[in-house]
């Protein structure tokens, strides 16, 4: 492919469903194969203000929305969205955590990336489950962020104040089954 203008590649950018790319995926979009070439475009177009960087090889295009929750699946894969993050989507505990916490089933970590912090927590891969999708992310089912949340406060990796959880909002006869399953009392 020859040069390719700025209005084509916001065109091409756009008709994608999610605006949040990797650099081998931007090469494909772009039909640019040359390394060299490609970080050069990209440069100019992070110049431009068409494209933002979030960490090494993974970017945002500026001109379409992506939410915190889709970054957060797109930073770390495999990766869920669970612990005060989920409890405080489907409003279980009360306000919203200023980081925005998923669990993976890699090393641990915390990114920095488009002025949030997102914060991912490690389990084993016989507990990664209980997650569906909504809009265009993952994200633990309330049960399921519930008990990834006592796995974590049983670990002493998280406090737990019941006095914050409004248990109304979850099924107690799956959250009880769920806990038997993984050997929390609740």
């Amino acid at each position: 492919m020859g040069t390719i203008s700025a209005t084509e590649i916001i065109k091409l950018l756009h008709a994608k469903p999610i605006p949040l790319f990797g650099l081998s995926e931007l090469g494909s979009v772009l039909g640019i194969a040359n390394r060299q070439t490609l970080y050069k475009k990209v440069q100019r177009l992070e110049a431009s203000k068409i494209l933002k960087k979030l960490m090494k090889g993974k970017y945002l295009f500026l001109l379409k929305d992506a939410g915190d929750f889709t970054i957060a699946n797109f930073l770390r894969q495999p990766s869920y969205v669970s612990l005060e993050s989920a409890l405080s989507f489907y409003s279980i505990i009360t306000g919203f955590p200023y980081q925005i916490t998923s669990i993976t089933i890699k090393k641990p970590s915390e990114i920095e990336a488009a002025g949030k912090s997102y914060a991912y927590s490690q389990i084993s891969p016989d507990l990664f489950w209980g997650w569906e999708k909504k809009e265009d992310f993952l994200i633990a089912t309330p049960e399921k962020a519930m008990l990834d949340y006592l796995y974590f406060a049983k670990k002493g990796l998280r406090t737990l104040d019941w006095e914050e959880i409004d248990m109304t909002r979850l099924n107690r006869k799956l959250l009880s089954s769920w806990a038997r399953k993984l050997k929390i009392k609740i």
